[in-house]
């Protein structure tokens, strides 16, 4: 079965909002087993969406389409469907009742252009909006399957979770499932050349790489009768990749939405540790990424931003020969922070930032990207020397990540 999806609507094309629905339908599609080929965007303009759906429905067995049911007259994904479908519109009286049922319990009168949207191809299924106004539909011809849902991902996730994934189970006969594979420390290259054997490989499980910024990913993907089956015959491929790729390896999860903050923080939870954090170039990125993984309140103890050499004496105890005699941006400086916060803090475990994070303050001895990042802990301290390259932002992001994976290789030494 080869799938399209068509997104609608002009504010994906001026940049308003990312298609998230689209990366959403993706990955859920990609666990059936159906092969997503083309992806379309269109605004809301009839002819435009009318030759959009026309192709879409000329070279794919299922086409979904988002945005475009709501009561306005340029809400048009639906009549135009059906006018290509040969369908005529219907009424459906049940959703016009559940849509003036919607605004009796928001407070609000129900307008009655919203009528529109009890309005279908004649024939199809229709799926239930739990969390707004515009209801969706599943119609199915002979050779076609159309299911058309609302913009807003949170409606249109529930209802396809709810209603179509399980329908579209029936046409696959299958299920596709993935594990992925969180990696630093390696670069692309050395990853592809460690994993070769299992990347060349054609067979029943398939292994991609793929790389971000900072980082890559291997996904592990395998066909069964069901989830469980699918995982099961994946299991043992993820694990011999694992044990090539050692402590590199910092996460297996689910999807690919996994992160390092999320991997140090529950090293961090997990064992009931605490940390601080000492920022210069960084400002505070470390911090707030910590900040994002949940439950981290158990574990960060304290964080600062220590811009300024007075802020590195008073909370880190930096000497201020060492600032004299190396700077701000040292091995030495770097170290002293980490130290220093740990015995002030009392935290299991401290980590430190400083550096030159551009564009400007560089000097030849002390170039742009320089970074020192110094992680404390019972066992000892690490400092290690980056040379970064890029803007400001992409200094610091990747200064604050290779801090998270200290903290998260520290936790798990707690062990």
């Amino acid at each position: 079965m080869v799938a399209e999806i068509v997104a609608i609507g002009t504010e994906l094309l001026m940049g308003q909002i990312a298609n998230s629905d689209a990366q959403f339908l993706s990955g859920r599609l990609q666990t059936l087993g159906i092969n997503v080929y083309y992806h379309q965007t269109v605004g809301d303009n009839p002819q435009r969406m009318r030759e959009a759906l026309a192709l879409a429905l000329s070279r794919s067995d299922l086409v979904i389409t988002t945005g475009g049911l709501g009561p306005t007259q340029d809400d048009l994904s639906k009549e135009i469907t059906a006018e290509l479908l040969g369908l005529p519109m219907v009424f459906d009286e049940a959703s016009w009742s559940a849509v003036q049922a919607y605004f009796l319990k928001i407070g609000r009168p129900c307008p009655e252009n919203n009528r529109k949207q009890a309005m279908f191809a004649e024939g199809c299924t229709i799926l239930k909006n739990v969390c707004g106004t515009a209801p969706g539909c599943l119609i199915e011809t002979e050779n076609k399957i159309v299911v058309q849902l609302p913009g807003p991902p949170h409606e249109l996730q529930t209802m396809f979770d709810g209603q179509v994934y399980d329908r579209l189970a029936v046409y696959t006969g299958g299920c596709i499932a993935s594990r992925y594979i969180r990696i630093y420390g390696l670069g692309e290259s050395q990853v592809a050349e460690k994993c070769a054997q299992w990347i060349e490989a054609e067979g029943a499980v398939t292994v991609a790489p793929y790389c971000q910024l900072g980082e890559c990913q291997l996904r592990v993907t395998a066909r069964g009768e069901n989830e469980e089956q699918a995982i099961e015959k994946a299991a043992p491929i993820v694990g011999a990749l694992c044990s090539v790729l050692g402590d590199s390896v910092y996460a297996v999860m689910e999807t690919g939405e996994g992160s390092m903050q999320e991997a140090a923080g529950r090293a961090l939870v997990e064992r009931g540790l605490t940390v601080a954090t000492a920022e210069s170039c960084t400002g505070g990125l470390v911090a707030a990424q910590l900040v994002d993984y949940p439950g981290i309140s158990a574990a960060l103890n304290e964080a600062h931003v220590t811009y300024a050499n007075e802020a590195k004496v008073k909370y880190c105890g930096v000497k201020e020969e060492t600032l004299a005699r190396f700077g701000a941006v040292s091995e030495q400086t770097a170290l002293e922070m980490a130290c220093g916060l740990r015995e002030k803090s009392g935290a299991d475990i401290t980590v430190a930032t400083t550096g030159i994070a551009g564009p400007g303050g560089g000097t030849k001895e002390k170039p742009v990207g320089l970074v020192y990042v110094a992680c404390a802990s019972r066992n000892g301290v690490n400092v290690e020397r980056l040379q970064l390259s890029g803007d400001r932002k992409r200094i610091r992001f990747l200064a604050a990540l290779r801090a998270l994976d200290m903290v998260r290789r520290a936790a798990l030494e707690e062990n």
